[in-house]
């Protein structure tokens, strides 16, 4: 019994210990599960916090991003800000040069750093949609260093930047990169070698290559510059680097031969459909297939506002329907169009010109050529923009062979027995006032510093004395005017092509320019050639304007020979070019950015443009004085303004001497700033410092 009560106490006792033992453990278990909902509340906490943090600083970066975007905006709408309205000689100022390059390279190393941040992935890739912003930025509103005139200008320049940036940032990107990934050490050599070559490589190319410049200052018939202080005054100074002597990079350079381009195969499907959608013409219609272009000399529009814009409007809105008989006869009677564009056939469009004879006109213009006697009755420019005596040289080698043909002469010109009826003359110290095109019209043309009302385009003095006069331009212009000045009547040229059509090309791309299967300077030409067939008893003035080039490469030039051989050899064959003279010439030298820029032949060239005289006929001229005088002036300092006076000189013959200079009272053909080629200039009283009360002349190449 004692045992039995002694087993039962202490079963008893044994259920109370295993009792507490329960309640401990259940009291435990709580606690645990306490504990850890506890920890797991903390972890929650820290977590969302430090998720917070995170969110927030990725906000932090992605808005320091978009503030970069923001800034690298605001800076090239600065770099574009243009010239005030008024404000003199305002884009080569070199203080508001400064400015814009400091602007732009800002502007630039801020986007190339927000690209870098896209990059190592600190901001996200949806930036990216900036840089397409950018882009169309550039497409809009990049006009130039004076806003308007050069096109895509800012969008080279911009992009020149960025590039030289770009590679400043490689060897910090690599270094990041091998940083982060370890690779073996193998990597590292495979990169020392490669930046070892490609920096082998960059000397061979531009610093170590044959960049001498030995024969920069060559010219025609194995004549060259003479730098005679005594003689001629100022002097030519050579540059040092002639790049266009490194073969490769001359080769690079050529991207039409690159890329393959030829217009003949150059296809525009939608060439038709662009006439057609962007055209408000009631002369048109969504079946028309041959579309006339309308007559630029006889729209009123287009005289009194030259600008580029109401040009192309104009020529969009009053396209014509060529095989509406109605609308040619009815409503636009006298002003059915000279050339039109022709899908009827042909998907890719085929341009035809047809300029009619107009017996009145001829009539009336030979009653004017008893005005005087010219020392040429037919005058004949092709003018192409930017265009360097050097670079002419290198590349426009067959039309040069065509004017080197009449320098067949010993020790200088025979006075006393000519033998050819032709003579022509290379300018090497013809100097460009400023570096574009729309300045330096007006001296050309006007003989004056700038448009004036009271000034006369030099048409009219042609038109006067018995010329009729044509115009054939690329670049939908009213030759190169500003919105300052307004035509009148009397500077329109008797016929005119303008070339506006939205299909045309871009004249600043770094190939050449396509136009329904032909370059667009082959249709100038084309409309050139026939109208000087169509008036062959006539006196004929002709003026050309291509922009040719207007580009940074140097080399599409060369595609600008063979055509314009072609033409001048077919007239030349015809007899058409009796008694004529023909001037190749350009206004100021190459300009457009590109790496050329660094180096100082681009620079000097840009201040030495071509010009290049074929004068005929000699039985007209003092040969004995005449030709002596334009022949010792190929050395001498001379200008658009001497320029002008020879193409008066060449309308008035003698009677040039006797014509009074032009005052604030009278106009007259001849301009007060310059002298005619045919007339003696002392090349010692020639100095850039003659011209300073007319424009900040940009020249390095004068002493």
């Amino acid at each position: 019994m004692i045992y039995l009560k002694t087993m039962n106490k202490t079963d008893k006792d044994f259920n109370c210990e295993t009792k507490k033992e329960e309640d401990i453990k259940k009291v435990l278990n709580e606690n645990k599960e306490r504990i850890i909902i506890d920890i797991e509340n903390s972890y929650f906490h820290i977590t969302s916090k430090y998720n917070c943090f995170l969110r927030d600083k990725q906000q932090i970066k992605e808005l320091i991003g978009a503030g970069l975007f923001l800034i690298t905006y605001i800076f090239y709408f600065l770099s574009l800000e243009k010239c005030k309205k008024g404000q003199e000689d305002c884009s080569i100022k070199y203080q508001w040069q400064i400015k814009k390059v400091i602007e732009e390279i800002i502007s630039c190393f801020l986007a190339v750093i927000a690209f870098e941040l896209i990059f190592f992935k600190v901001i996200s890739k949806k930036h990216l949609i900036h840089f397409f912003i950018l882009f169309l930025c550039f497409y809009l509103y990049s006009h130039g260093i004076d806003f308007f005139d050069h096109g895509f200008y800012n969008f080279i320049y911009f992009f020149v930047i960025i590039i030289l940036i770009i590679i400043i940032f490689l060897p910090f990107n690599v270094f990041v990169y091998l940083i982060r990934n370890k690779p073996k050490i193998y990597i590292y050599i495979y990169v020392i070698i490669i930046l070892v070559i490609i920096g082998f490589i960059f000397y061979i190319i531009l610093i170590n290559s044959n960049m001498t410049c030995y024969n920069w200052g060559i010219g025609l018939n194995n004549t060259s510059i003479i730098n005679d202080n005594l003689k001629y005054g100022c002097q030519i100074k050579y540059p040092k680097q002639c790049i266009f002597n490194n073969r490769m990079i001359y080769y690079l350079q050529d991207q039409t031969n690159l890329l393959k381009k030829k217009c003949s195969k150059y296809i525009r499907p939608k060439s038709r459909y662009n006439l057609i959608k962007y055209s408000k013409s009631p002369f048109i219609n969504s079946s028309t297939y041959h579309f006339g272009y309308p007559l630029s000399n006889k729209d009123l529009i287009s005289i009194k506002e030259p600008f580029r814009e109401t040009l192309e409007k104009n020529f969009i809105n009053n396209l014509v329907d060529m095989e509406n008989k109605e609308i040619l006869n009815e409503f636009l009677k006298k002003k059915i169009p000279e050339v039109s564009v022709d899908f009827t056939n042909n998907i890719q469009g085929k341009i035809k010109i047809n300029i009619e004879f107009n017996q009145t006109l001829s009539n009336q213009r030979k009653i004017f050529e008893k005005n005087c006697e010219p020392y040429s009755n037919n005058v004949l420019i092709l003018y192409i923009d930017s265009v360097s005596r050097q670079n002419a040289i290198r590349e426009l080698k067959k039309t040069l062979s065509f004017f080197e043909n009449f320098m067949k002469y010993k020790d200088g010109f025979n006075d006393k027995k000519p033998t050819e009826y032709y003579h022509s003359f290379e300018f090497f110290k013809y100097h460009s006032f400023i570096g574009y095109t729309s300045k330096n019209f007006p001296f050309l043309f006007y003989g004056e510093t700038r448009f004036t009302k009271n000034k006369t385009l030099i048409n009219k003095y042609f038109k006067e004395n018995g010329y009729i006069t044509s115009l054939a331009h690329d670049a939908c212009l009213r030759d190169n005017t500003k919105c300052e000045h307004e035509f009148t009547e009397e500077e329109v040229y008797d016929y005119e092509f303008n070339l506006c059509d939205p299909n045309k090309e871009h004249i600043n791309i770094n190939t050449i320019r396509c136009l329904y299967g032909k370059q667009d300077l082959e249709h100038l030409l084309d409309y050139t050639d026939i109208f000087w067939r169509k008036y062959p008893l006539n006196r004929k003035f002709s003026l050309l304007i291509s922009n040719y080039g207007h580009e940074g490469t140097l080399r599409i030039l060369k595609y600008a020979d063979e055509p314009i051989y072609k033409f001048l050899k077919s007239l030349f064959i015809d007899n058409l070019l009796k008694d004529t003279s023909i001037i190749l010439m350009s206004d100021h030298g190459q300009h457009m950015p590109s790496f050329y820029y660094l180096l100082d032949f681009y620079k000097i060239e840009k201040q030495l443009p071509m010009l290049y005289i074929i004068v005929n006929d000699r039985k007209k001229i003092n040969y004995a004085e005449q030709y002596k005088f334009i022949h010792e002036n190929q050395q001498a300092f001379i200008t658009a303004f001497d320029f002008h006076n020879t193409l008066c000189n060449l309308i008035y013959g003698d009677k040039y001497n006797e014509i009074n200079i032009t005052t604030k009272y009278k106009n007259t053909c001849k301009s007060s700033y310059g002298e005619s080629l045919f007339n003696k200039i002392n090349g010692k009283e020639r100095s850039p410092n003659l011209y300073n009360n007319i424009s900040k002349m940009e020249l390095y190449v004068c002493n």
